[in-house]
């Protein structure tokens, strides 16, 4: 026996099991390969929406979880995942320019908008109104995190690499059981797979597909994440990310032409170097009517829990919100109103 299984192992059910083996807690992870949207996000972690110059939910808190979380990861797996990048907002006016200023003046937002206006020095990008810089942003290497830490699973003979079967589950008063392993708590970390769940199915995770190229530009040379109408980040080699898409009716793996030819097209409104596109990938983000994370106690099973709903945020939102449920669990200590599905019970009794 068990104190906890575990089902999914993204950005969601990696961030889980740390704050387990932090605390000494035993458990095993059952995972499967369905949901690819921690294997290809872009892995930024950027406080600031920069759509609108405002601040992501509860951005600067769940960032310093975040850092010394991921640092402790490269420390235990033996890895360079956290990759500090500036993040180069491209400004298509003086307007634009202006509003950045104003944003830069409010409390929550000053301590990451730099109030230096940058000017544009490289001839590949056309930004005739210069870039503005977004501090302490970076990348995690989110594909490289979660091939390492299934093979540190596994190695500790830790996980159990199928598909859930629901029907294997079987829950009492004081444990739940799948097949031949029990725990005392089940947590599902599964991002859209939730969708399938005959428990937490009744919750209201959309999922919106995205959509990511890579492209080999020599003449590129940027070694800043630039942000446009789409956003590239510098991979080395002189590969980029270009992303991203959102779909909302598409929930399949499957890169599709449509979304190739749209990112494309926003690519070569500021980008006037020649490139290759070398790789096409997508993925269905696990996102929420309210924007908000999916944590919490099941209504009538009480050892059943869940951790998702992370959207595009999940490198960010995964430590903090999993520190939260671990203690909600163990020292009944309260959950962020806004993050707990509780918010959702009367869903649940008019299913």
């Amino acid at each position: 026996m068990v104190d906890y299984i575990v089902v999914g192992l993204g950005l969601a059910g990696i961030s889980f099991c740390e704050v387990l083996e932090e605390n000494e807690k035993t458990f095993k992870v059952i995972t499967d390969e369905s949901q690819q949207a921690s294997q290809v996000a872009g892995g930024l972690y950027n406080p600031v929406i920069l759509k609108r110059f405002t601040m992501a939910w509860k951005a600067k808190m769940q960032l310093e979880v975040a850092k010394p979380f991921y640092q402790n990861l490269e420390k235990k797996l033996g890895i360079t995942i956290d990759n500090d990048l500036p993040v180069l907002r491209k400004f298509a006016s003086i307007e634009e320019q202006n509003l950045w200023f104003e944003a830069s003046d409010r409390s929550d937002m000053g301590y990451f908008l730099s109030t230096k206006l940058l000017p544009n020095n490289n001839p590949a990008i056309d930004a005739p109104y210069g870039f503005g810089e977004v501090k302490y942003t970076g990348r995690i290497d989110t594909a490289a995190l979660v091939r390492s830490y299934r093979s540190y699973l596994k190695n500790r003979d830790l996980l159990l690499e199928e598909s859930l079967d629901f029907n294997a589950i079987s829950t009492t008063d004081e444990t739940v059981s799948y097949k031949n392993e029990t725990a005392k708590n089940l947590v599902f970390a599964c991002g859209f797979g939730l969708k399938q769940d005959p428990y937490f199915g009744y919750l209201p995770l959309n999922g919106t597909k995205g959509e990511l190229l890579m492209i080999h530009a020599p003449e590129y040379r940027e070694n800043n994440v630039i942000k446009s109408s789409v956003f590239t980040i510098p991979m080395g080699q002189d590969r980029y990310l270009v992303g991203a898409t959102y779909k909302w009716k598409d929930k399949t793996n499957m890169p599709t032409e449509e979304s190739k030819n749209e990112l494309l097209e926003k690519l070569k409104t500021f980008l006037k170097c020649d490139f290759e596109v070398v790789d096409h990938v997508a993925g269905i983000r696990p996102t929420v009517v309210d924007r908000r994370p999916l944590v919490g106690r099941h209504p009538e099973h009480k050892n059943l829990y869940v951790l998702n709903g992370f959207g595009s945020r999940g490198v960010m939102i995964g430590p903090c919100a999993s520190k939260q449920l671990f203690d909600y669990i163990e020292e009944q200590s309260h959950l962020d109103p806004e993050m707990d599905i509780q918010r959702f019970t009367k869903k649940y009794y008019s299913n």
